[in-house]
């Protein structure tokens, strides 16, 4: 992936007032950590991060003064209503260090007649470098058919990654896509469960059975 180069500027207030004069101003506060260095607080633009975390696992070059310093997000806290960047942690990574990242899957292919994708996990972790992170992994699920898993031993992964979690782990399961007629039994059944009736027959009362005529 590309780097991707924000300019940032060096945090001096902070508490709760400091962040909304900041994100006031459409900057972001951000802190930089690791390689046992004192975290180093700054702010960005918000718009620029915003853009570039469109990007899974985003590889930032943040330029601070006469420094760069070469991150990937670890931590983003959004606004749960409007959705806005509210503040970021960034993890400082070296060339040629490896780093575990989570990887989202992406689903390619159609699966066999009658057959249904259940995705059990939507990410895997892998370890890589720092610099060759991969935006997605994909997996095909070209003509499965119903009892076909996809676990993370089967992921195609870049060169020089390699997985950090169990090679068992199920990413894809395929399953059996029920009928029309078991969608309507499993429906019924559910409603009896839960205490509803079916509308009553013409000519009766559902919850007396009693005839409505007088």
């Amino acid at each position: 992936m590309a780097e991707i180069k924000i300019a940032a500027e060096t945090r001096t207030e902070f508490g709760k007032g400091a962040a909304r004069r900041i994100r006031r101003a459409d900057k972001v506060p951000a802190v930089l950590y690791g390689h046992g260095t004192d975290p180093v607080h700054v702010t960005l633009p918000g718009h620029d991060l915003m853009l570039a975390l469109k990007n899974s696992n985003a590889l930032l070059n943040i330029e601070l003064g006469s420094e760069n310093h070469l991150t990937i997000p670890k931590q983003v806290q959004r606004d749960p209503l409007k959705g806005f960047i509210e503040h970021a942690d960034l993890l400082i990574v070296k060339r040629g260090e490896k780093v575990e990242v989570d990887v989202p899957i992406t689903v390619v292919g159609e699966p066999g007649p009658d057959a249904l994708l259940v995705t059990e996990n939507a990410s895997v972790t892998i370890e890589a470098e720092a610099t060759h992170i991969p935006s997605e992994i994909e997996v095909s699920v070209e003509g499965l058919e119903a009892g076909a898993q996809v676990t993370a031993a089967d992921l195609q992964l870049p060169q020089g990654a390699a997985l950090a979690v169990e090679s068992d782990l199920l990413i894809i399961n395929v399953t059996h896509a029920p009928t029309a007629a078991e969608v309507e039994a499993e429906l019924v059944e559910a409603e009896a469960d839960a205490g509803i009736e079916h509308a009553a027959a013409e000519g009766e009362i559902g919850v007396s059975g009693e005839s409505s005529e007088s």
